[in-house]
Formats: structure tokens, C-alpha cells, sequence
């Protein structure tokens, strides 16, 4: 009980508590999904820095990760499912008309973000969101 009051006390007079943060084992390249063996827990407490292995496995490395360095949630992101220049399904689907028709991503992007493609009928770009793998959903045809 003494030991733990003191640490208590400990703890009050240097105002930081014990914890860790989530680095990289090694380098990890951009565009590379993580994976258990990719990261660890280190002893350290650096403000913005993820705690939890779970929030990072599966997620696909933003930028390079280097050895030993803090992971940001801002670092990673949703794995990409449609890649820059893949040809992609455009849907408008609005009030019971749907309109289908193909097209080529600008950009990379996973499931729910935005991203620009070129309409492959009418050569004009557009920005869709991503609805699943090799389909974007757009909100009206320009």
C-alpha cells in the first residue's frame, strides 16, 4: 500500500504516467498494409501517437514508416481498393434512374473516400466516391 501512494505521489509531482507507443519494427513503405510482426509497443508516451496495435493492423501505411518512430493515425489509412488508372464501374443511382458506365481513376482510394476519375464516354473528370472495389459512385454526371 506504501509502494502504491508512492508512486501516486510519484506520479503527482512529475505529472506523467507510465505508457507506451506503437512503432514501426523496421521500415515500412507507403501503400504496404501492416501487419502483427510490422509493429510493437515502445516505453514512452508521445502526444498524438497510437497506444494500440489493433487501430494500426490491417491499415495501409500513408507514408513511410521508419524503425522505432511513432505511427500517427494521420500515417495510415483504409486499405486502397481501386488503384490510379484502373478501370472502374461509374454508378448514378438517384430517385430510381440508374446510369452506369465506365471509367479511369485519377487517383488511388479506399472504400468511402473521394477521388476524381476520367469518364471514359464523355473524356470529361469527374469525383466519385468509392463504393467497393472497382466501383465509385457519383452524385451527378458532368
Amino acid at each position: 500500500m506504501i509502494r502504491f501512494l508512492l508512486i501516486l505521489f510519484l506520479l503527482g509531482l512529475t505529472g506523467q504516467a507510465w505508457s507506451q507507443t506503437l512503432v514501426a519494427n523496421g521500415t515500412i513503405r507507403s501503400q504496404t498494409i501492416i501487419g502483427p510482426a510490422d509493429v510493437r509497443l515502445a516505453e514512452g508516451n508521445v502526444p498524438g501517437a497510437i497506444t494500440d496495435p489493433v487501430s494500426a493492423i490491417g491499415m495501409e501505411a500513408r507514408v513511410n514508416l521508419y524503425p522505432g518512430r511513432p505511427i500517427r493515425p494521420s500515417d495510415l489509412r483504409a486499405p486502397a481498393v481501386v488503384d490510379r488508372n484502373e478501370i472502374v464501374t461509374l454508378q448514378y443511382n438517384q430517385n430510381g434512374l440508374l446510369i452506369v458506365t465506365e471509367g479511369r481513376a485519377l487517383e488511388r482510394g479506399g472504400v468511402g473516400d473521394r477521388l476524381r476519375v476520367l469518364n471514359l464516354a464523355s473524356r470529361n473528370t469527374i469525383t466519385g466516391t468509392v463504393l467497393s472495389p472497382g466501383l465509385v459512385g457519383v452524385g451527378h454526371l458532368q
